[in-house]
């Protein structure tokens, strides 16, 4: 054990998720939300007008007057949103923990979604305004679409420790055989290595299968103090730590001296500690995955190798169901669907409750679930199996 673990103020209650489709979805993203949230707080075995903090995705086009008025919520005593992209999932963990260690909330929930409309990289560049960081020196040459912005950092590593592809390509076969066994994951089609390699290049060293998906639907969570999670359907998934992390200045990745550190590694050490927790512990781990590489690199900055290590790390079995850190057991961004990482969130949930179906982590005590934000923001919670 790294340190005395802090007292456990708050557990996962709930969870909801929507069908997950490619393409449009003949619902709005409201919509979308408002049913997963619906889920999650009746899988928490609460009446909508039970939660009392309600934390959505920054760019999610849901506000928390829209569950005050469909969820018939009478005393919201905390909203907030938190913008950090794709690390925003897991950092609202944190903010949730806060919010009921400081006695404000008992039950906060968490909702991502989206309808697959305003997809649109113009559009997500006036949503997220981390991308301003790109004006100076990216955009004017073209590159401002995130696989553009991300492949510097991989061809530096694959330069700098000899990665190649075919390590990425592991990462992305992997997702694929694990959404295989997801009825609702959305990519179930077989993939080799071999495919991965004939993929086409979409900005080097991305290839196609490298990249995530476009998806639209919706998932939720409850997070409720630790003394209201006990009389609750399910066995509360108590919430050891959460940390957020940001890289060092400037935000444009290009710029920076260190294009291999996330802020990932920031938060990594803080959480690790708040938890009381070793890697060793660690019997599964839900990677935001928005592109392989980034997979590769947090396997790295969260300490479950060295740095140039990962490539070795994702090779013969190692992260898939049965091998050292199962990664991704729902399919992850790659394969079942991309919702901005709460999803990740559902699925160590389910998996550390006993629910992972065919999918399941034998014996799964403790598990991790990461976010990567944008220009590299990075959030770590570590959960474990409630008594």
């Amino acid at each position: 054990m790294s340190a005395a673990p802090r007292p456990e103020v708050a557990a996962v209650t709930g969870v909801g998720e929507t069908v997950y489709e490619r393409g449009i979805s003949a619902r709005s993203s409201l919509a979308l939300q408002l049913d997963a949230g619906l889920r999650a707080v009746r899988d928490a075995g609460l009446a909508p007008g039970d939660i009392d903090g309600i934390l959505p995705m920054a760019s999610g086009s849901a506000m928390a007057e829209d569950f005050i008025q469909n969820f018939g919520i009478r005393d919201l005593r905390l909203s907030a949103t938190v913008p950090m992209g794709g690390a925003s999932a897991v950092a609202s963990l944190q903010l949730a923990c806060a919010a009921i260690g400081a006695g404000i909330c008992r039950h906060v929930l968490l909702v991502a979604g989206r309808d697959g409309r305003g997809g649109a990289i113009g559009d997500r560049l006036r949503l997220m305004p981390q991308f301003r960081s790109v004006a100076e020196f990216e955009t004017p040459s073209g590159a401002f679409a995130p696989v553009q912005l991300y492949a510097p950092m991989a061809r530096r590593h694959m330069q700098t420790y000899g990665t190649c592809s075919e390590d990425l390509a592991h990462i992305a076969v992997t997702m694929r055989r694990h959404a295989m066994g997801n009825a609702n994951a959305i990519m179930r089609k077989p993939m080799t290595v071999a495919d991965h390699q004939a993929s086409r290049m979409i900005s080097d060293p991305f290839r196609l299968f490298d990249c995530s998906l476009e998806s639209s639907g919706a998932a939720a969570v409850v997070v409720s103090a630790r003394e209201a999670s006990f009389d609750r359907p399910h066995r509360p998934v108590p919430i050891l730590a959460a940390a957020e992390g940001h890289p060092d200045a400037p935000s444009a990745i290009t710029q920076r001296a260190d294009l291999l550190q996330l802020g990932i590694a920031k938060a990594a050490a803080r959480a690790f500690a708040s938890a009381g927790v070793s890697h060793a512990d660690i019997d599964l781990a839900q990677i935001y995955d928005c592109f392989t590489y980034i997979v590769l690199c947090q396997l790295e900055d969260l300490g479950f190798c060295a740095k140039g290590e990962g490539g070795a790390f994702v090779r013969d079995g190692r992260i898939g169901l049965g091998g050292q850190l199962p990664v991704n057991t729902h399919g992850g961004l790659l394969s079942q669907a991309h919702m901005v990482g709460m999803n990740h969130v559902v699925e160590l949930v389910r998996q550390l409750r006993g629910e992972g179906g065919d999918n399941q982590v034998a014996g799964a005590e403790v598990g991790l679930v990461t976010g990567y934000g944008d220009m590299g923001d990075g959030a770590v919670a570590i959960l474990r199996r409630g008594g």
